[in-house]
């Protein structure tokens, strides 16, 4: 998914510069008092894992399965809750991408040579915001959900008239891969890598699909907050929840941590790209992912970053983004309903 503008086929996109590659050891500083109040970090142990699918049920660019290790590092127990950002936002006054107005250059850079300037109404601030239909739709077109509403941001994350009152623990959402970042550096902290975040996932155990088992969260509720019934119309709530819910609304995983599998998606520090698992050398220690974006499936302008753990919007008919080898990827710019992060620090 990724930032898109009235009056523009879902199709087209943006392609914003985007920030160096952060590798996993690099300086953090002190952690602000009010972030290890808010959401205190958990020690990841060092150790090897197999990446990648469990079966045959995960996509091609989950495949081959690789021996990966990984030094011990340090990851927030939950996602970046609201009342987190608030703080970020309150000490140092930082605007999201999607509070900023579009620049028409941003537009154009994305736009086949030749296309027309956009008017003014598109170069207005805004996100894209999760509109559930009434009856079943074509799954393979995003276009019948999502919708890109001016006003949109984590403060607004509906658009204009709501708001994130009594939504202090949720997870915040609307967030770019800039303003990720930014909010990491400010906490002394990064994100994780993906394989570092597939690592925690799993919470220590073996090939198995889910970081707690084998169960699908189907067979095994209360595990996680997805989509149950028949996306993206008909929800049971059966979990509890429509949208997000609040931090350790569920149990946690085996390594102390919540929610590493749906509520929202999250940031990683990867490039995207979709053969990476086919080049990396098996037995890498704390790999950082491609330094070459590629999506052999979109427009190579549309440079993309590796998202992980699905959302409340998925579910076992549509995304299963909920397994922990799951792969998804979106631009930098992007700002989304079901979209977050969690920040990791190296322990060394």
């Amino acid at each position: 998914m990724i930032r898109k503008y009235p009056g523009q086929a879902l199709a087209l996109t943006i392609m914003l510069a985007a920030c160096n590659h952060q590798p996993a050891n690099q300086k953090e500083h002190a952690i602000p008092q009010v972030v290890e109040q808010l959401n205190p970090m958990r020690l990841v142990p060092s150790g090897q894992f197999e990446m990648g699918a469990d079966d045959d049920t995960g996509s091609p660019d989950e495949y081959p399965k690789h021996l990966v290790k990984i030094d011990s590092f340090w990851i927030d127990e939950h996602e970046v809750t609201n009342a987190e950002f608030a703080a970020f936002v309150q000490a140092t006054g930082y605007v999201t991408t999607a509070e900023k107005p579009i620049s028409k250059e941003e537009i154009m850079a994305s736009m086949p040579p030749g296309s027309p300037e956009p008017d003014s109404l598109d170069l207005l601030p805004g996100s894209l915001v999760f509109v559930p239909t009434t009856t079943a739709v074509d799954l393979n077109d995003v276009s019948q959900w999502w919708s890109f509403e001016r006003g949109a941001s984590w403060q607004h994350p509906n658009g204009p008239g709501s708001d994130i009152k009594d939504k202090e623990q949720h997870p915040v959402v609307h967030i770019s891969w800039d303003d990720a970042q930014a909010y990491a550096k400010w906490a002394g902290k990064r994100l994780p890598t993906e394989a570092e975040w597939e690592y925690a996932a799993r919470g220590g155990l073996k090939n198995q699909p889910f970081p707690w088992g084998t169960e699908t969260p189907q067979m095994s509720k209360g595990r996680t907050n997805i989509w149950n019934g028949h996306f993206p119309y008909e929800n049971s709530e059966v979990d509890g929840f429509y949208g997000t819910a609040p931090a350790r609304s569920f149990p946690a995983n085996g390594y102390k941590l919540f929610d590493m599998a749906g509520n929202v998606w999250e940031w990683t520090a990867d490039w995207y790209d979709h053969n990476y698992y086919s080049q990396v050398k098996p037995g890498t220690l704390n790999p950082e992912g491609s330094r070459t974006p590629n999506d052999p499936s979109d427009d190579p302008r549309n440079t993309k970053r590796v998202i992980r753990g699905g959302s409340f919007m998925c579910s076992d008919e549509y995304c299963r983004g909920y397994r922990v080898s799951a792969r998804m990827k979106t631009t930098p710019s992007s700002g989304l309903s079901n979209l977050g992060f969690r920040c990791a620090r190296s322990a060394n």
